[in-house]
This record gives C-alpha cells, sequence and structure tokens, in this order.
C-alpha cells in the first residue's frame, strides 16, 4: 500500500470521526429537547480496487421506530379527544350546581323539590296570597334555571364551533410547514447531506398535528413524509390539503377538506381522534343529549303540573280560560277523543250556573242536561259553531292560531262575567267515562288551564293519527342531514311535502324505498302521534335539520318543531317554557281548588277553602309519566321526582366517565412517549461513550497521518 493510500485512509477515519463527534455533540446539546430525536452516523467499509481504502459515511440518520412513532401518535389523537370531552362535560356538570351543598340549595334539581313543597304549603292555606306567590316564584326559578342552563349549554356548543375553527387554521398552517419541509428533506436526501435537522421538526409538527387530529403517516422513498386522512385523503406529501369548517345552526357539522392537488368542491372528512374530533363529539352529540334529557325533564315536569292544574280551578273561576297553540286544526285536535267533559259556568257566589257536557262518544252537546245537539268533525268549522250554538250566549269559544278559548259572557240578572271551569274527571262524580286523548283530557290536551306554558310543542305528542290529514303545504321543503355513527357526513336529503293527504301519506314520502331517506331509516308514527326515525341498518344514523320550510296550515308550526324533529330543536326546548303570564300576574288564578259537579243549585261549586288542587300540584312529582328516548337515554316510565334523581346521577357518571377516559387515555399516552424517547431519547452516559470513542479514532487517525509525514519527511530528506 502506497503512503498516498495510507494518507487517504486515515483522512477518511479523520473525517469520520469528526463527523461522530458532531453528531454527538448535537445529541448532548439537545438532550432537553421536547420531541428530539438523537441522531447516529451510518458507516461502511470503503473498498477500492479489492482492497480497504478507509470508510465512508453513508448518512447520518435519526434513531426512530415507525412502530413506536405510530403508537405515539395514535396515543396523542385518543388523549387529545378524551381530555376534550372530559373538560366539555365538566363544564357543563358545573352548571347545573353542587347537589352536595347544604340540604343541596345549590343543585339545580333542588328546584323541583321547592316547587312541590311551596304547593304543599299552599293546600294548607289555599286562600293565602303569599303561600300561592311562593309557590309561582318557585316554579319560575325553576323555569329560568331550565332556560339558563340550556342557553349556557348551547353557548359551550358555540364555543366548540370557534375552537374548532381555530384548530382548523393551525391545521391548515402545520401542513403547509411540513408538506414544505419535505422538499428540504428530499433535496439534502438526494444530495447525501444531513437532513436530520428538517426532520427533527417535521416530526414535532406531525406530532402538535396528531395532538388535532387522526393521521396515517408513512415515510416517502425519497425522504420526508406522506400524511393521509383517515379515508385516505392527502394532507400533506403531494402538496398540502386545504381544511374547512363552516358550522350548521340547525344541524351536525363536520369537517371538509378539499385534498392535495383537487381543484373541486370540498368534500365531508370522517376525523376518528384529536382534539377536533373531542369537540365534534361534544358539539354534534355530548352537549345536545344533555340538552335534550334536561329538555325531556322540563317538559314532563311541566306536563304533570299542568295535568294537575287542567283537573282543578281557582277560586273564584277565571272569567277567560286561553289554551296553548297545539299546532293543529280543530278538528284534527278534537277527533280521537271519547268519553265525556264538561264546561261549568259559574256565577259570582261560586255555583254552577249552566253545565255544557261535551260526549265525544256521542257526537252531542248538552247545556244543562237539555237535548242533544249533534256536532261533525267532517264539517270544517261545525264543533266550534254548535258548541257556541248550545252554549246560548252564556259563553263563547273560539279557535285561533291552533290554540282555543272558552269566555263567559254576562247573562241577566248578573253584572259580571260567569266562570269558566273545566271537569275532565267527572268519572269520580258522575257515572260516565272521561274524555281523554292520548292520556290527557280534553282541557289539558288543549292547555286551557296550565300554568305552566311553552313557546314550541314539546313532548312533541301531537295526538295526530295516521288517518289524519297531515295538514302541511304541498310543495313545501325540509331538508335532512344524515351522519354515520364516526359523525362523518353522509348527504343532505331535500324532501317535498306531497299533495293534501293524512299522515300515512307524508310518511310514505318519507320512507320511499327508492329515495335515499328510504335506503337509510325509516320515519314511523307513535300511538301519541310523536314522530321517530329509526335506522334501517346495524350502524346507526343520526339525523338532523339542515333547513325547514314547511308550514302545517297558515302560520302554523314547521315539520321539525311539531314532532321534535333533529338535535337543534329537542335541545332548545328546556329554554322555551315559562309561567303562563295570566297567573304570573295575578296568583289567585292559581287552581288551588277542585269544582264540585254535584253542587246542588245555589250552592258554592268551588270553595275558597278548598286545597284539593294545591295538593294535586304538589303531588305532581310522584306522579308516573313516560318519559320518552332523549340524548341518548331509552324511553322509560317514572315517577318526574325520580328522572330528575336519575338525570343528575347521569351527568355525574358521563362527567366522571369522560374523566376516567381521560386518565386512562393519558397514561397510554405517557407509556407510549416514554417508550418512544427510551428509543429516541437522548441517554448522556451513551453519548460521552461515543464522544471517547470518537476522540480516540480522531487521535488514531491523526497519529497515522503524523507518522505518513514523518515517512514523507524522511524520504524527502534522502533525496
Amino acid at each position: 500500500m502506497s503512503l498516498n493510500s495510507v494518507m487517504s485512509t486515515a483522512t477518511s477515519g479523520m473525517i469520520a470521526a469528526q463527523t461522530g463527534l458532531r453528531v454527538t455533540s448535537d445529541n448532548i446539546a439537545n438532550v432537553n429537547t421536547p420531541g428530539y430525536s438523537r441522531k447516529k452516523i451510518s458507516q461502511s467499509n470503503l473498498v477500492a480496487g479489492g482492497m480497504g481504502a478507509g470508510v465512508n459515511i453513508d448518512a447520518i440518520n435519526r434513531v426512530t421506530d415507525r412502530y413506536l412513532t405510530t403508537a405515539s401518535l395514535n396515543a396523542a389523537s385518543a388523549s387529545g379527544r378524551a381530555g376534550i370531552i372530559a373538560d366539555g362535560l365538566d363544564n357543563a356538570q358545573v352548571l347545573f350546581g353542587d347537589p352536595t351543598g347544604a340540604e343541596g340549595t345549590t343543585s339545580y334539581f333542588s328546584r323541583l323539590d321547592d316547587i312541590y313543597a311551596a304547593f304543599s304549603a299552599a293546600a294548607d292555606s289555599p286562600a293565602a296570597p303569599l303561600l300561592r306567590d311562593q309557590a309561582l316564584a318557585n316554579v319560575n326559578t325553576f323555569l329560568s334555571e331550565s332556560a339558563r342552563i340550556t342557553s349556557a349549554i348551547s353557548q359551550l356548543g358555540k364555543d366548540a364551533d370557534s375552537h374548532i375553527n381555530g384548530e382548523v387554521a393551525q391545521i391548515n398552517d402545520l401542513l403547509k410547514q411540513i408538506d414544505a419541509l419535505n422538499i428540504d428533506i428530499t433535496r439534502a436526501t438526494v444530495a447525501g447531506g444531513d437532513a436530520t435537522g428538517s426532520q427533527s421538526i417535521q416530526s414535532g409538527l406531525v406530532d402538535q398535528l396528531s395532538q388535532l387530529m387522526s393521521v396515517q403517516v408513512a415515510p416517502r422513498a425519497n425522504g420526508g413524509v406522506t400524511i393521509r386522512s383517515n379515508e385516505g385523503y392527502s394532507l400533506a406529501g403531494e402538496g398540502p390539503a386545504v381544511l374547512s369548517y363552516s358550522p350548521s345552526p340547525t344541524a351536525n357539522s363536520a369537517i371538509s377538506i378539499v385534498p392535495a392537488l383537487s381543484s373541486g368542491p370540498p368534500k365531508a372528512m370522517v376525523i376518528t381522534g384529536g382534539e377536533i374530533k373531542g369537540l365534534l363529539d361534544l358539539r354534534n352529540t355530548e352537549l345536545p343529549n344533555m340538552s335534550d334529557q334536561l329538555g325531556e325533564l322540563v317538559s314532563r315536569a311541566a306536563e304533570q303540573l299542568n295535568a294537575a292544574a287542567n283537573v282543578s280551578s281557582s277560586v273564584p273561576a277565571p272569567t277567560s280560560l286561553i289554551g296553548r297553540d297545539t299546532g293543529l286544526d280543530l278538528e284534527t285536535a278534537v277527533s280521537g277523543f271519547g268519553g265525556q267533559t264538561y264546561i261549568a259556568l259559574t256565577d259570582a257566589n261560586n255555583a254552577i250556573s249552566h253545565r255544557l257536557k261535551i260526549d265525544f262518544t256521542a257526537g252531542t252537546f248538552e247545556l244543562d242536561g237539555g237535548g242533544p245537539v249533534g256536532f261533525s268533525l267532517a264539517v270544517p268549522g261545525d264543533f266550534l259553531a254548535q258548541m257556541n250554538a248550545t252554549l246560548g250566549g252564556a259563553a263563547t269559544a273560539s279557535f285561533t292560531n291552533g290554540a282555543l278559548t272558552v269566555t263567559g259572557q254576562i247573562e241577566a240578572p248578573n253584572t259580571t262575567p260567569y266562570g269558566v271551569a273545566f271537569a275532565d274527571d267527572p268519572a269520580p262524580v258522575l257515572p260516565e267515562t272521561a274524555a281523554t286523548k292520548i292520556g290527557k283530557g280534553f282541557s289539558q290536551f288543549f292547555g286551557m288551564n296550565d300554568i305552566v306554558r311553552t313557546a314550541g310543542y314539546s313532548p312533541y305528542e301531537t295526538g295526530l293519527t295516521a288517518t289524519d290529514p297531515h295538514g302541511f303545504t304541498p310543495g313545501d321543503t325540509i331538508t335532512f342531514r344524515l351522519t354515520d355513527s364516526d359523525g362523518g357526513e353522509l348527504r343532505d336529503v331535500q324532501i317535498t311535502i306531497p299533495a293534501a293527504g293524512t299522515m300515512q301519506d307524508l310518511l310514505d314520502t318519507l320512507n320511499d324505498p327508492t329515495s335515499i331517506m328510504g335506503l337509510y331509516g325509516q320515519f314511523s308514527l307513535g300511538s301519541k302521534g310523536e314522530m321517530t326515525f329509526r335506522s334501517a341498518g346495524p350502524t346507526p344514523i343520526t339525523l338532523s335539520v339542515v333547513g325547514d320550510l314547511t308550514k302545517r296550515g297558515t302560520g302554523g308550526p314547521t315539520m321539525s318543531a311539531l314532532f321534535g324533529l333533529g338535535p337543534a330543536e329537542r335541545a332548545s326546548r328546556g329554554g322555551r317554557l315559562s309561567v303562563n303570564p295570566v297567573v304570573a300576574r295575578n296568583s289567585d288564578l292559581l287552581p288551588t281548588a277542585k269544582l264540585d259537579l254535584n253542587a246542588a243549585a245555589g250552592v258554592p261549586a268551588l270553595a275558597i277553602g278548598d286545597g284539593r288542587g294545591a295538593l294535586a300540584l304538589a303531588q305532581a312529582g310522584d306522579s308516573t309519566a313516560s318519559f320518552s328516548a332523549s340524548g341518548g337515554a331509552g324511553a322509560v316510565t317514572k315517577t318526574v321526582a325520580r328522572y330528575a334523581s336519575d338525570l343528575s346521577g347521569a351527568i355525574a357518571r358521563a362527567a366522571n366517565t369522560a374523566k376516567s377516559r381521560m386518565d386512562a387515555a393519558d397514561s397510554v399516552q405517557t407509556e407510549a412517549t416514554n417508550k418512544r424517547q427510551s428509543l429516541e431519547g437522548v441517554n448522556i452516559d451513551e453519548e460521552l461513550v461515543n464522544m471517547t470513542t470518537y476522540q480516540q479514532a480522531f487521535s488514531a487517525s491523526a497519529r497515522m497521518i503524523q507518522a505518513v509525514k514523518d515517512m514523507f519527511d524522511a524520504l524527502l530528506a534522502m533525496t
């Protein structure tokens, strides 16, 4: 071997050792840098003409393991999702107050107990105005708190929308940076240079991205990475994708994407992990479910209070009873009743002057035991016309905007209008069957003596049957959004209301097997006129409403409002209830007494000291009610008080479960990160050993070069 060959070999060794020292020093300098992966040099024997010619530096690589990296990224996505949900549910739970406070006074659910306790006190002294005022104040406090919590939960959803928009912008910025670094990494890799600096920066950006959303990462042949979504959309590696988010106020929302190198319209995107998935779960599922269950509780609590109020009366009876907006025309609302109900007209002494019997089984009116007057529901307006004719001016009935009104009139020799009281439960007094429809008496169905009113139609039990006219304007449209179990948007479907027909015709249009809706699920009408949607296949499909341009009749409710279609409609109902303004202005109209239909002529049928109506209101919390499926919970039959207790526990359990899942996800992430760091992280002891080794190798190569120099000097001296 010539001296030049020896010199070349020694020089390559010195360069290799110097490179090793540089890599080692860089590792030691970044020992505390988060996400830094240690580097190592790859070297091989340099051969020339079959003989060893020194050492070659093949590459400088980061020490990584694809499996551990993938596990770490997935764990980060799961942790991000779990953390967001846990924080969101904890914030929502706080809205209900602390049930462990002194006597539960700080808990929302204690407000119900306050209502029943106040009515119980009023039952003992029904003539005491302060007790009546306190009872109404407690009802108002409960409903106001319900509205406050409903609004606050809705605001949490809006906050989630803002947070999603911020994170989408951050994701787009990360994708641009990751894709740009691919160019630097590829250039350095092809040129045989050191790309580890850019690779470390890119790795850190990918880690940030995985915290925000679930991604699939794969190495590129020439260096850098390719990032794809769960469906395989290219996010980075072939150019940066652009994500966007446009939240709908009424429908479930999803992230949209314009993939790299694509010029088409945005496409719906499924995200299964990361903070954005947690925010979408909160916004589309968790918060609406909680609000829906709250709305079901408030609606049923109000329903039971109104049920007690509508078989009772104030003393004296009010001169006018104005019902609630049923959302129906009168003939459709009245159809389906059977049995008998009574309207009593009371004088200034609270005695019954007139008694109108409505016999729905026979289809007749009778005033004061006189001859029956028939009515036909097949003739529009006939029920109201015959009712007013039978009353003969002693009272008048009208029906406007879905609401029935009965008003007492002045009849000689009286100088004041008659009071109006309904008796929806004559069976205990008279040998007759009480008139009911979907389990409600006539007065309760029309809300004639409600103490709680709603601006909507919850609990969405319309009483409509398959043979009733649907009443919606033909040609109007409603647009549904179908979403799969992962929150991915399947498609939007527009349905056009068919020509005037029955509810069955409307259901047939919605469930048309040749249409998209019919493929994914079926609408059905329950025994109480409630409309529900059920997925057709084993995979659950969520239905929400993008837009509803339908109207029932002139100025009537939309289809989604009347039937409670879509999470937005159902989730907001808890904020629509309030004390009947007529009663709120005058607590004397609180129905604390019961009407005595058998009272003799001239004898008061309503007694000032009668507290049976107030007692019925006090017992409303112990009345069994049928609760519809809401917020992921199934339909149940139980008392209002028990449902409230169970809901309180369910909210606490949901928050605790989310916290436990967050802790578990954080533990998995910590373990995955530790394992990744045990391989990729810098070990000072190992690096010091490497530094000593490279120092010795450098020194040895330098001594060899010095020896060759000495030999050259000796040879030159001999010449």
